[in-house]
């Protein structure tokens, strides 16, 4: 009986938890969407007032990034800002800057506007093209397997297209975007792009900038609902969600959200997932029940049904298959930044939130419960330890965010003072401890005050300062007047 009542009670507070998280992340996502779209409209408004011929105001969402495309000339290596899950890129929401304007804090940077829930694979092969040009490849052993068509979007002209060793970039991933760019790299190095095959490398790649990065994966995911146990034969047990979970609910609502295909909506904000071809207009409405189902039978309808969705990516075991692929190369520099928002306190040295009332809306219940989360069953790797990613930024653990760490341990170096580590040495992780939460460097640049420009001051500063590697002289480019 007593037992029964405990599961009752638990059951209760499972259901008000997910209820109450529900809520804060559905508000959320509705209030940045609506800021976005009225401040488009009075945009507009103040346009037509100023014009009354027409026009488009500044800052409305354009039809596609190829026709904002910024054609850089090679002789300085441009930043690349990588943005995170649900994050997005130049020309979206209305103009919003996912990186809080953190970009013109440089005049050669790039923001491109990735899917924000499509896998680090996908992601990655999307960021090639964006910056290369051409259409985009997702690789045919790929995407036979994950069951999507091979081809996205085209980009006529790339945001860089004299990349190459002689004129390379410099990347910056927040959040799944570090993984993003690592694994980008990697890409080139092996020379996994058709019609480039020969001619990519690693060094294309100056420096990779980790900010707040899933470099091991996170405990979130499982509180989110992502299984950890990992029993079937397979060895994919962890790629399922739990029936009734936060990401679930996330799952239906992209679902119908690509099943819409509202053109109007999509300039505004995209998951990323047309390649599936999830659209009414293809699938229909028996398309729709397949998809929310899980699958068309075959379970190959869909990134839920074959688990190519960025959130597998973002488990310890999915992050550590990333990682055993990756390397870290030894004429790059690599730079991270782990962000923090607990603090180890008596009695028996526990885990807690810090700076409890600067904790983002968002972040604030999870930063506890991650505090707290326990592995369910065995260990996801051979040395884990609960107490090692207790610390945490309430989306990420601080463990995870330093440096790769498995399934093999790279070389890294722990940075008190800038000055106590130049020069600085390729391939070698230097990474930072900042007392923040996941938020502090995104979307509100108010909201991460001093710490704001701390950070993304030492990134630029870095990139531009500390990171040289001789290059060719700017090329020659082909006369855009005619494009």
């Amino acid at each position: 009986m007593r037992s029964r009542a405990r599961a009752a009670l638990l059951a209760a507070l499972g259901a008000a938890e997910l209820l109450l998280s529900a809520v804060v992340h559905l508000g959320y996502a509705f209030y940045i969407f609506g800021t976005a779209v009225i401040a488009d409209v009075s945009a507009s408004l103040v346009n037509k007032a100023l014009m009354p011929g027409g026009g488009v105001a500044k800052g409305v969402a354009v039809e596609g990034e190829d026709e904002a495309a910024v054609v850089l000339d090679g002789s300085v290596p441009p930043i690349v800002l990588v943005h995170g899950i649900f994050g997005f890129g130049k020309g979206r929401l209305g103009g919003l800057s996912y990186f809080a304007g953190a970009e013109k804090k440089d005049d050669r940077v790039l923001v491109p506007d990735l899917g924000s829930l499509t896998s680090v694979h996908d992601r990655a092969r999307e960021l090639f093209y964006y910056l290369k040009g051409g259409q985009v490849d997702y690789g045919e052993e790929h995407s036979r397997a994950s069951g999507h068509s091979r081809f996205g979007r085209t980009y006529a002209r790339g945001h860089y297209p004299v990349w190459d060793e002689d004129h390379p970039v410099h990347l910056v991933g927040h959040s799944a975007g570090a993984q993003v760019i690592r694994l980008l790299q990697q890409m080139l190095h092996d020379g996994e792009f058709e019609g480039h095959a020969d001619d990519t490398s690693e060094r294309w790649v100056l420096s990779v900038t980790s900010l707040s990065g899933a470099l091991n994966g996170t405990t979130r995911a499982y509180i989110d609902g992502m299984r950890a146990d990992d029993d079937d034969k397979d060895g994919e047990g962890w790629r399922s969600l739990r029936p009734v979970c936060l990401l679930q609910i996330c799952r239906v609502g992209s679902v119908l959200y690509h099943w819409l295909d509202l053109p109007w909506l999509n300039r505004y904000y995209d998951f990323g997932f047309d390649h599936f071809g999830m659209s009414r207009r293809v699938v229909g409405v028996s398309g729709l029940a397949d998809l929310l189902l899980g699958g068309d039978g075959n379970g190959r309808r869909g990134p839920f049904a074959t688990g190519d969705w960025i959130v597998p990516d973002l488990t310890i075991q999915g992050a550590a298959r990333i990682n055993a692929r990756v390397s870290t190369f030894p004429g790059t520099f690599y730079f991270s930044y782990a962000s923090r928002r607990t603090t180890a306190r008596a009695p028996g040295g526990a885990t807690v939130p810090s700076g409890v009332t600067t904790i983002h809306p968002l972040l604030f219940l999870r930063v506890l419960q991650m505090c707290r989360w326990r592995y369910p069953a065995g260990a996801p790797y051979p040395g884990y330890r609960d107490e090692d990613w207790e610390d945490n930024d309430g989306a990420l653990n601080t463990f995870s965010m330093t440096h790769p760490r498995i399934p093999v341990e790279h070389p890294s170096v722990r940075v008190e003072n800038d000055e106590d580590c130049h020069p600085l040495r390729p391939g070698i992780w230097y990474y930072k401890i900042v007392e923040a939460d996941h938020m502090a460097f995104v979307i509100n640049r108010r909201r991460g005050g001093v710490q704001f420009d701390l950070v993304y001051d030492s990134i630029f500063h870095n990139c531009r300062k500390h990171v040289f590697r001789r290059t060719a002289p700017p090329p020659t480019l082909p006369d855009q007047s005619q494009s």
